[in-house]
């Protein structure tokens, strides 16, 4: 793993990561990066999120966010991107703890949230969550 803070927007945090060795399981993808930003808007009692899993190579993103983007969905979903397009959103369990425990909590859950995407002729989707 390697992190290197953004220069453009010292709020993120940008991690490129092993594919195999993170998920500790073999891996079609050879690079991947996590991308990290929690902000505090004014007039919300929380916290503000986006944990993404980025495929460079295949364009893909995989990412929890906790914002009010999707009000249908709650205050925290999971969004599956492909070729810079939304292809499916899930609700996602809101964790009521601290920044960085909530981090921790989120990337243990990037293992099976990966493994949760199906290809079919080359396109991903995302059919179920939660796994």
């Amino acid at each position: 793993m390697r992190y290197r803070p953004s220069r453009r927007r010292p709020r993120y945090v940008i991690a490129d990561v092993d594919p195999t060795t993170f998920l500790s399981d073999s891996y079609d993808a050879a690079t991947a990066r996590l991308e990290i930003r929690f902000w505090y808007p004014a007039g919300v009692d929380h916290e503000y999120y986006r944990i993404n899993w980025v495929e460079p190579d295949r364009n893909l993103m995989l990412g929890f966010h906790q914002d009010a983007d999707h009000p249908d969905l709650g205050p925290c979903h999971i969004q599956l991107n492909h070729d810079d397009t939304p292809v499916d959103r899930h609700r996602a369990s809101v964790l009521d703890a601290h920044p960085l425990a909530v981090l921790d909590d989120r990337l243990q859950q990037f293992p099976a949230a990966v493994e949760a995407i199906r290809w079919e002729n080359g396109a991903p989707s995302l059919p179920t969550w939660p796994v």
